[in-house]
C-alpha cells in the first residue's frame, strides 16, 4: 500500500482522536447499549438503536484512523527549505482581489481549509508545488480561473 504523507502535527492530532475514541467513546457507547438493553424490548427501543448506530460510527472511525496512522509517513517539515513542497507554510495573494491567504500544504487526512490546511491533491496545491516567492500561478477552480502570487514560503 502507498504511504500517506503527513505532518507531525497532523499525525499527533489523528493519534489523539484515536486514543480518545478507544478510551472514552467506545466504553461510553458500551455502557449506553447495556443501559438501553435493561429497558426491555429492543425492537422498539430508540435508545438502543441510537447507541448501536453510535457504536457503528465509533468503530468505523477507529478502523479508519488505524488504517491512516498505519500507512502514515511523517515528514519533518523543519528540515525542508526552498521552493513550495509538502509541509510548506505559504502566503499567497489573489492578483484580482488583493486578498491574502495563508495555507500549509498537508496530506489528505489532515486537510481542513477552514484552518488553512490545504490538501496536497487540491488544484491550488498542485499548481503551487515547485513555485518560489514572487512567482505567479494560474489555477483552474470550479469558480473559474484564478491568479495568485506567492508572497512567502516557510518551513517549521
Amino acid at each position: 500500500m502507498e504511504k500517506i504523507p503527513m505532518t507531525r502535527a497532523g499525525f499527533d492530532q489523528l493519534d489523539a482522536e484515536l486514543r480518545q475514541l478507544k478510551s472514552e467513546e467506545r466504553p461510553a457507547v458500551i455502557r449506553a447499549i447495556a443501559e438501553a438493553r435493561e429497558h426491555g424490548d429492543l425492537s422498539e427501543n430508540a435508545e438502543y438503536h441510537a447507541a448501536r448506530e453510535r457504536q457503528s460510527f465509533v468503530e468505523g472511525r477507529i478502523k479508519e484512523l488505524e488504517g491512516l496512522l498505519g500507512l502514515a509517513e511523517v515528514i519533518d517539515t523543519s528540515k525542508l527549505s526552498g521552493s513550495i513542497k509538502f509541509g510548506a507554510k505559504i502566503v499567497i495573494v489573489d492578483e484580482d482581489t488583493d486578498e491574502e491567504r495563508s495555507y500549509q500544504i498537508v496530506g489528505e487526512a489532515e486537510a481542513d481549509l477552514e484552518r488553512g490546511l490545504l490538501n496536497i491533491k487540491s488544484p491550488l496545491a498542485r499548481a503551487l508545488i515547485g513555485k518560489d516567492e514572487g512567482d505567479s500561478v494560474e489555477v483552474r477552480t470550479p469558480g473559474g480561473q484564478r491568479n495568485y502570487e506567492v508572497i512567502s514560503i516557510r518551513y517549521e
